[in-house]
């Protein structure tokens, strides 16, 4: 049962962190010189709403796993959601070297504070 609990929390927060990151994507584009987009303030809208009802869903699971600390639970949301803000973007591979290494430290970073922190 706890490795399904796993993969359903993996695949729920997945989901979640892909859809906020299109909502990222999005907001980043809703002012433009000659005012509001408002197919993307939908489109952003849409995927946040649709990233936190997943989210949401996925705490359900998560709990099962009896992780109840909030650092631990959005640990795991933030780094695919940042890993789905660069690749919605494909704006990575553009940036230079350093920037490329400290972005991929950050999510190592994450990482091993999700493995330390007991998750």
């Amino acid at each position: 049962m706890p490795f399904y609990n796993s993969l359903i929390v993996l695949v729920l927060l997945m989901l979640s962190g892909f859809a906020d990151s299109l909502g990222f994507v999005y907001a980043s584009k809703i002012w433009q010189p000659d005012g509001l987009l408002w197919t993307n303030l939908g489109k952003s809208a849409l995927g946040w709403g649709f990233g936190i009802a997943l989210y949401i869903v996925s705490l359900r699971f998560i709990a099962r796993l009896g992780v109840t600390s909030a650092e631990i639970q959005t640990a795991v949301w933030f780094a695919v959601t940042i890993i789905g803000v660069v690749i919605f973007n494909r704006q990575f591979f553009s940036w230079p070297r350093l920037e490329q290494t400290v972005a991929v430290l950050v999510l190592v970073g994450l990482g091993w504070l999700l493995v330390r922190t007991g998750v």
